[in-house]
């Protein structure tokens, strides 16, 4: 075994801190940095290690001395299998501080920025049941625990409607409560569940690419619709017409039911035709008299709560006062763009996917908004000189760019028109710490506002105001 990959134990190492990724940090006895995946910070535990770099090792706690006093008890049963609550073992306050504590390292470290005095962070009023949004996979090889393949007990059959197991895209974990969406979410999971069980339809079996039942998607909304969307491998109308009619009749706040035949390799919907069997294809989100059109297809911030929260933080941020040219970059749907438009003379909304601006627009209209102009394209390619020229040189520009941030050519763009202020909203402090540097000659940070958007997780959202110098 090469030394690169030989284990090492290590006793009584104490957990100093949570970093990037939802990691756990230790240090070991070399000086090494450990990092942790199944730990709190405060614990002191025995690790081993699996993987060794020249500066870290990556280790599991196997034995645990003192357990933390940040830790609480997990509420979801699932905790420790599902990967997607991390820090459900570690008290919310605790959760809000190393969320701060990232994205205040990123800006001073990664961008070597002078800080304005730190607005706490905005927790959630809700730190369970806030998504508005969940995918579920059907597999008939679901994931085992260890006790499950240490047992002599018949398993029974295989079948399950759950989550991905990390780094496992065969394996599907079967979910019998998740913590994540209100009902009727697992309701609606698990009766679909135990109707195909029920008339032995087949789950699907990734590896074979072979079954019936593929995925399931539920969308709910503020104003009360629920949206399900059944994707099946294969055509075969006599059982999709008896599972679409079961899941109608029990459940009649469907507001939209929908499904979809995809016998392609892969799962995304994004180049499927998704056929509406009952009520809309679209449902209905609310946000401060603002309605938006959502269908299969969209992009909408999954914690519709916080999105309130932290458009309004955006909105406070650009200090509007009725007068000025706003551009919005990453507009997606256009919603930062509708949410700002009362208080500005204009918005010009820019955005790279075609479904999206498509979206924007009808949007608008419905709103009877008429000071909001989308444009589509590639940012690097459509923001530039001859787009100022034509749409005006913007007072302010809002920009949300994806987890990779933005592109150095879109950041040169925005110092060359220099506007008197940005508003930098980002899901990744890190790419945002990165761009502000690029700005940091010509723009001062006066404000910072970290928004948790998803309790249990270690995922932030952070929003800066730029001012010139």
């Amino acid at each position: 075994m090469s030394k690169r990959t030989k284990k090492q134990a290590f006793t009584n190492i104490e957990v100093l801190d949570a970093g990037a990724k939802g990691k756990t940090i230790a240090k070991a006895p070399d000086g090494k940095v450990i990092f942790l995946s199944n730990t709190v910070p405060g614990d002191v535990v025995d690790v081993q290690t699996f993987k060794a770099r020249k500066a870290y090792y990556e280790a599991k706690a196997t034995t645990f001395h003192k357990l933390s006093n940040k830790r609480t008890t997990p509420v979801c049963e699932h905790f420790g299998v599902c990967g997607g609550c991390k820090w459900q073992d570690m008290g919310y306050e605790h959760q809000l501080f190393y969320k701060q504590k990232e994205v205040t390292n990123n800006l001073t470290r990664i961008g070597h920025i002078e800080l304005p005095e730190i607005t706490p962070i905005l927790g959630s009023a809700n730190q369970y049941f806030y998504r508005n949004k969940m995918e579920f996979s059907f597999s008939d090889s679901r994931w085992l625990t260890l006790e499950e393949v240490q047992s002599d007990a018949d398993l029974g059959d295989r079948n399950a409607l759950g989550f991905h197991i990390p780094g496992m895209w065969d394996k599907i974990l079967d979910i019998k409560k998740c913590h994540l969406q209100a009902d009727p979410s697992n309701a609606i999971r698990n009766a679909v569940k135990q109707f195909g069980l029920d008339n032995k339809f087949e789950f699907f079996n990734t590896r074979n690419q072979t079954g019936f039942l593929r995925t399931m998607m539920i969308r709910t909304s503020s104003t009360g619709d629920v949206m399900v969307v059944i994707q099946f491998f294969k055509e075969d109308k006599a059982k999709r017409i008896l599972l679409l009619d079961f899941l109608a009749e029990t459940f009649p706040q469907i507001t939209s039911l929908q499904y979809i035949i995809n016998g392609k390799a892969n799962d995304t919907i994004y180049d499927q035709d998704v056929i509406c069997y009952k009520g809309e294809d679209h449902i209905f989100e609310e946000m401060e008299g603002l309605k938006f059109k959502i269908n299969a297809k969209s992009f909408y911030q999954t914690n519709s709560n916080q999105a309130f929260e932290l458009y309004k933080i955006t909105r406070d941020f650009a200090g509007l006062k009725g007068d000025e040219l706003v551009y919005d970059l990453y507009t997606g749907t256009g919603t930062i763009a509708q949410f700002v438009a009362k208080q500005a003379k204009k918005v010009i909304g820019v955005e790279a996917v075609p479904d999206a601006i498509t979206a924007a627009k009808e949007n608008a209209q419905l709103n009877n908004i008429n000071n909001v102009e989308f444009f589509v394209g590639d940012m690097k390619h459509v923001f530039n000189s001859e787009f100022i020229t034509a749409h005006g040189q913007p007072d302010v520009i809002i920009t949300d760019p994806p987890r990779d941030g933005m592109h150095k050519d879109v950041v040169q763009q925005i110092l060359n028109i220099a506007p008197k202020k940005i508003v930098y909203v980002s899901c990744n402090s890190a790419t945002q710490a990165r761009d502000l540097e690029l700005m940091d000659a010509m723009y001062k940070v006066t404000k910072t506002q970290a928004v948790d958007m998803f309790p249990q997780t270690f995922h932030v959202e952070n929003v800066v105001l730029l001012e010139k110098r």
